[in-house]
């Protein structure tokens, strides 16, 4: 009898096996290859040229070592804001596709729940992490997540072995429970799926790589490789850096923004990211921006504040670079540095808002006075002006589908790159990030099916070829790729762009560029290639409806937005019945002050009658 049951367990095992064997992806090692290491760094709000090798004076040394180790990508275009971003690059599926239609926290109410408009990846996708994982990889990640925090959707469900991440948009960088604005009751985070107990205060890219570090080193399986995904916060608001960082910059921007967009633009275009040197880039003026302010207009203590603010911007961005210097250093010292890919990415371009809005909250929680910004308990933002030229010599910045909203710095470099210090200029997209790293790893995308479930296949294309050579394109001249975020779209078509953006920096009509020309987004073509122009727009509608990308309603504003949405998804429901109780009892002393007072009224108008009447 025992010798039946272990033979029925064994044949049990083997079909169990086997189905696994079925629906699970698995490495293709090539032979006698060691599969490689792969580290994706995540950058928050980094305009096209605030890299050293993209153009920047920020100094990046770890980041520009990479970067010329491997290939940098001039054309490539993620969404204008973090979570859809993010979402494709984990899952190489458009943001629609993956349940990531808009950033959660500016979505419209009409909007939220229905297809594609989670607001967090949906179940009918299948992340990278995950793929590596079941093919045998050690796999981590540290940060900002901001994907979705329901049980499903963080990280130790996703295909992680070890994580600690904020779920939400983003925090304080120096005080991990602070919450940068007023949408949520408190920030979340989370270490394998818990909630997670943070230290009192920190500096987040210093932590974020201390815990990354401490993976990878406290791992035992180190036979096996690794896939390690470092999201930084730097340089989302609040802007804030260690001050050894920021004095470093002291005098660097006294001759403001106008000065400074025009210098990048001439070196990135020198570097060659752009057009040639012969055929300079038109860089578009900063009036175009309609949110700029002339600095040789503002008072002498305006200009002293708004340069200590991108001194700020620029220490936050150097100290993220050390941080990544620690990571390079310490897989140097353990022989794996050689073995390792690393990817570099921002999530969208600068961030151009002023914070307006949220200003009451801000100076009740922060200070923003000029010598304390960068340190704890100040609160630096920007603004539109130095974001411009953050995203020099692109048009507009976060938030917007112009190209210095959406095209950012990016770069891959380890093995199988065959071009050090190449530029590629070929259209590329953040949803080939994934299959990209698929290649690289030898493990095959499921293409419909995943665990006998059916997924989302991956949209995006490899960029293998490009790195190793054997190709200078990855679309064809005739491939449109659509794109939509809050109502701002473009669909890019060869060298076209077509694009459309709303108020307050567009004027909501369609425009057409050619992108290798004019990357600017200066001159508008649609009379000069009307067939293109017509063309283009039915191109958009078709990836419109194949992807369920919803009309935004009249009037939308993302920023407005997020206020109404943290007034009924938080204000309301945290204090409302506080609110409603207090609003009761007010009413109810009014009332009873109204009766009180027409009482001593009557009676004293009653005192006054029987003082007339005669004695009798």
């Amino acid at each position: 009898m025992k010798m039946a049951w272990k033979l029925l367990a064994a044949l049990a095992a083997t079909v169990l096996g086997l189905a696994s064997a079925a629906t699970a992806p698995q490495a293709q090692a090539k032979p006698g290859a060691k599969r490689p290491n792969i580290v994706v760094l995540v950058a928050d709000d980094w305009g096209f040229t605030d890299l050293g090798a993209f153009g920047g004076e920020i100094a990046t040394p770890n980041l520009d070592a990479l970067a010329l180790r491997g290939v940098r990508f001039s054309n490539f275009h993620v969404a204008a804001s973090c979570s859809p971003t993010r979402s494709m690059l984990l899952t190489g599926v458009d943001n629609h596709r993956n349940g990531v239609g808009n950033l959660r926290e500016a979505m419209p109410t009409e909007h939220l729940g229905r297809p594609g408009y989670q607001g967090s990846l949906n179940q009918n996708v299948v992340t990278v992490a995950s793929l590596l994982q079941d093919s045998g990889y050690r796999t981590y990640i540290t940060g900002k997540w901001n994907v979705g925090s329901e049980p499903y959707n963080l990280p130790n469900r996703r295909g992680f072995d070890r994580s600690i991440v904020q779920g939400d948009t983003g925090s304080d960088n120096w005080v991990p429970s602070q919450r940068y604005l007023p949408h949520s009751a408190q920030v979340e985070w989370f270490e394998d799926g818990k909630k997670a107990v943070m230290p009192a205060e920190f500096y987040s890219s210093e932590f974020f790589v201390d815990r990354m570090l401490g993976y990878i080193e406290s791992d035992t399986r180190k036979d096996k490789p690794f896939f390690a995904y470092v999201g930084f916060q730097a340089n989302h608001v609040p802007v804030q850096a260690p001050r050894s960082f920021v004095d470093k910059y002291r005098g660097r921007y006294q001759e403001g923004w106008t000065a400074l967009r025009e210098t990048r633009a001439a070196k990135a275009t020198a570097m060659g990211l752009l057009s040639n040197p012969s055929n300079p880039t038109k860089v578009p003026a900063m009036v175009t921006l309609n949110t700029t302010t002339n600095w040789n207009a503002l008072s002498a203590a305006d200009r002293a504040h708004m340069e200590r603010e991108m001194e700020v911007y620029a220490g936050m961005a150097e100290a993220m670079d050390f941080h990544v210097g620690r990571l390079v250093d310490s897989l140097r010292k353990s022989g794996e540095l050689e073995n390792t890919v690393f990817v570099f990415l921002s999530d969208n371009g600068p961030e151009g808002s002023d914070y307006d809005e949220a200003q009451l909250w801000i100076r009740t929680q922060y200070t923003q006075a000029t010598e304390q910004l960068g340190g704890k308990g100040a609160y630096g933002v920007v603004g539109p002006s130095w974001a411009s030229a953050s995203a020099s010599p692109l048009s507009t910045y976060k938030f917007y589908a112009g190209e210095g909203g959406i095209r950012t710095p990016m770069f891959i470099a380890g093995p199988q790159i065959s071009q050090a210090a190449h530029i590629s200029r070929s259209l590329t997209h953040v949803t080939d990030i994934a299959p990209t790293l698929l290649d690289m790893a030898g493990v095959t995308a499921p293409t419909g099916q995943y665990q006998g479930k059916p997924v989302e296949a991956i949209a995006g294309r490899s960029l293998l070829p490009l790195l190793a050579g054997t190709a200078s394109v990855v679309r064809g001249p005739q491939e449109a790729l659509g794109y939509e975020l809050s109502g701002n779209l473009a669909v890019f078509k060869g060298a076209l762009k077509l694009s459309k953006n709303l108020p307050p920096l567009g004027d909501g009509q369609w425009h057409l560029y050619d992108l290798t020309q004019d990357p600017g987004e200066t001159h508008d073509l649609q009379s000069a290639l009307p067939t293109e122009f017509a063309t283009m727009q039915a191109d958009y509608a078709q990836y419109a409806q194949a992807h369920g990308v919803l009309p935004m309603p009249a009037g939308y504003s993302p920023q407005n937005q997020v206020l109404i949405n943290s007034f009924w998804h938080y204000w309301l429901p945290a204090y409302g019945s506080m609110v409603a109780a207090s609003l009761v009892v007010l009413i109810g002393a009014i009332a009873g002050l109204v009766v009180w007072r027409r009482r001593i009224k009557k009676a004293n108008g009653t005192d006054a009658s029987n003082a007339r009447k005669p004695a009798v």
